[in-house]
């Protein structure tokens, strides 16, 4: 008989956290613009094609894009390729990806119920961003 507890047994947790809820928009500076005046101050911008937005009481991100993306809820794993076998084995289907992104790795998977499972991780390192927030390049996230 085994003295471990139920929760000892468990595999760690694939996700870390929410990376970001990203929502598509027509225009980056008016969208900014709303949502700043709903108090989420700009973190971070690429040019007219993406910008991110604190979110006060998280470290996750609000995130506006530009292309034709829909709206995706990001989760952050330590590895993409990783994290798509470890889906994959539990039953999940792959559905695109994996592929370079800014910070690292995306991917898009479904669960066994068709919900979307969008992952990401930060291999090459944060968004590195000048005085205005503008992205400059990466950083080590640690």
């Amino acid at each position: 008989m085994s003295t471990k507890s139920k929760t000892e047994d468990a595999p760690d947790p694939l996700f870390r956290k929410l990376d970001c809820y990203s929502l598509p928009v027509e225009n980056l500076d008016s969208a900014i613009a709303f949502y700043g005046a709903l108090g989420h101050q700009l973190i971070w911008r690429e040019g007219t094609y993406a910008a991110g937005l604190r979110l006060p009481d998280s470290d996750a991100e609000i995130v506006l894009h530009t292309d034709n993306r829909p709206i995706e809820t990001y989760f952050l794993v330590e590895s993409v390729p990783k994290a798509i076998e470890r889906i994959k084995n539990a039953g999940g289907k792959l559905v695109t990806g994996p592929f370079e992104i800014q910070v690292g790795l995306y991917a898009m998977l479904r669960d066994p119920w068709n919900n979307p499972l969008v992952i990401l991780d930060f291999s090459k390192g944060i968004l590195e961003t000048d005085s205005e927030g503008n992205v400059i390049g990466n950083r080590d996230p640690d």
